[in-house]
């Protein structure tokens, strides 16, 4: 996004009624020469967020496929466990 962070878009970009309240209740406590630090701090939240709406949003279609999400690390042990002991099992059969 190009467009510059405010008060209001941090608000808006957190999604949540309870969190976006939670930041204006903070800012509007913060003193003075702590404000650009809080407002970094939600900022930051705030982009966090929105990263991960995003990436919940290209991963859905792999989901309602029932398939595993591209790049996303799957531990496959217990299956292969599973079949070398049925491999084994077999064998001395």
């Amino acid at each position: 996004m190009s467009e510059p962070w405010t008060i209001e878009r941090i608000a808006e970009a957190l999604g949540d009624h309870t969190l976006a309240q939670r930041f204006l209740g903070e800012i509007n406590r913060t003193p003075a020469h702590e404000l650009l630090t809080t407002f970094a701090k939600w900022e930051r939240i705030a982009r966090i967020t929105l990263a991960a709406v995003e990436r919940g949003r290209d991963l859905a279609p792999f989901a309602e496929r029932g398939e595993n999400p591209p790049g996303v690390w799957v531990d496959k042990t217990d299956q292969v466990l599973e079949v070398a002991e049925r491999n084994r099992s077999h064998r001395v059969a």
